[in-house]
């Protein structure tokens, strides 16, 4: 089922602001409205910098892959809850996203797709990468995220990070 979502944000000193649009019972079956449910929900945490919302959605065993250059910091697989917070500060320390928009949002039983737009500024060189796609597959098992699957363009901000 596809929905439109709006979820604009600017993150400085970990405050965001998040708009979602709820669909309707006749939209989405109730376990695929959960799992988006859980999906949105890590989104908005993470977005906001509540960690302990962020423990609570996880699963222990959660793996959190970012596809792209490898040379940027943030990207590789991180397996296990426990990793994914060691990694979280790196992409804080070294990425500040200026933009954030869900221009597509997709779920069905266990799994979500996000599609959006979003800008940023690599702390690195201090470059702003200009607008930018990504995308999102996430996977929910027993009310906790166990798969988080980005895809960003990461020529753009490879390009921006190296200056």
């Amino acid at each position: 089922m596809q929905r439109r979502t709006a979820l604009k944000t600017s993150i400085g000193a970990a405050l965001a602001l998040i708009v979602a649009s709820k669909a309707g019972a006749q939209d989405i079956d109730e376990t695929s409205q959960a799992t988006l449910d859980i999906v949105m929900g890590l989104m908005g945490a993470m977005g906001s910098g509540d960690m302990g919302t962020m423990n609570d959605l996880m699963a222990e065993d959660m793996v959190w892959h970012n596809e792209g250059d490898a040379t940027l910091p943030w990207i590789g697989p991180w397996n296990g809850k426990e990793e994914i917070f060691k990694f979280l500060p790196i992409f804080g320390e070294n990425f500040q996203t200026t933009k954030w928009e869900n221009t597509d949002v997709l779920a069905s039983g266990d799994t979500v797709a996000v599609f959006g737009n979003m800008n940023g500024i690599t702390t690195k060189s201090g470059k702003e990468i200009g607008d930018f796609t990504f995308a999102l597959r996430a996977k929910v098992r027993d009310g906790k995220v166990v798969l988080w699957n980005w895809f960003e363009d990461s020529f753009a901000v490879s390009k921006a990070y190296h200056g």
